[in-house]
């Protein structure tokens, strides 16, 4: 349930910015994916900073934290060289 009322909060402080940018929702599509753009890359932030912060490089800071995969998706037909042996039998 926490997890819904997070997500609840988060929605509602979008909505509030977006009302100060007198941007209506839908959003138009560029400031829509631009928005889309902004939280997944906001996603990654505390997890690639705690790795920079713990002496790693950048590009180690994201690799170990998938960051890449998670704002860039992964390519199509990559998802099963990710998974164990055991699931790639379903």
């Amino acid at each position: 349930m926490k997890l819904y009322a997070l997500s609840l909060g988060a929605g509602l402080l979008v909505g509030i910015i977006y009302s100060l940018l007198s941007v209506r929702s839908p959003a138009p599509p560029l400031v829509a994916l631009v928005g889309l753009l902004g939280i997944l890359v906001g996603e990654q932030v505390i997890p690639v900073s705690k790795q920079l912060l713990g002496g790693s490089a950048f590009s180690t800071a994201c690799s170990e934290t998938r960051a890449t995969a998670s704002v860039l998706g992964q390519l199509p037909g990559r998802q099963l060289a990710d998974k164990p042996a055991e699931d790639k039998r379903a």
